[in-house]
């Protein structure tokens, strides 16, 4: 039996602060979690997304470290997708309103998406899309 892509964990240093970015991109996250050092939630679709916090990750594992992180993505990169290229504008405004790293302005990309890149508060890389027929960049 092969293994079967089930969760994808991020360590975080500010779990409320972690989850609230998240919250604002519209993933269900109960606010009661926001003083939890390790979070679940079931995404759409089935796969789920964790979150640990530093000192949890350093409790089984003493020598770990967390990437150095220079504003830069440290991590993965996450793709949200949006209806419609506005929706991509509007998205990356408002998160880059409420004090979240904007890494890239929306822009019209060549392979026919209206394109933006945000950081989460631990500097994993957020991709914001929408379909969009009329790129030309």
């Amino acid at each position: 039996m092969a293994p079967r892509f089930d969760l994808i964990g991020l360590a975080v240093a500010d779990m409320g602060r972690s989850l609230a970015f998240y919250r604002k991109l519209g993933l269900d996250i109960p606010a009661s979690a926001d003083t939890e050092s390790h979070v679940e939630v079931t995404l759409p679709g089935g796969l789920r997304m964790a979150w640990d916090t530093f000192d949890v990750i350093r409790s089984f594992h003493p020598g770990w470290t967390p990437p150095p992180t220079d504003g830069g993505a440290s991590g993965p990169s996450f793709a949200f997708a949006c209806d419609i290229p506005a929706e991509v504008d509007a998205v990356y405004a408002e998160m880059t309103a409420a004090g979240y790293h904007g890494e890239l302005k929306p822009f019209d990309a060549f392979w026919g998406q209206r394109y933006a890149v945000l950081h989460d508060p631990d500097g994993n890389g957020i991709d914001l899309f929408a379909p969009n027929p009329t790129s030309t960049d």
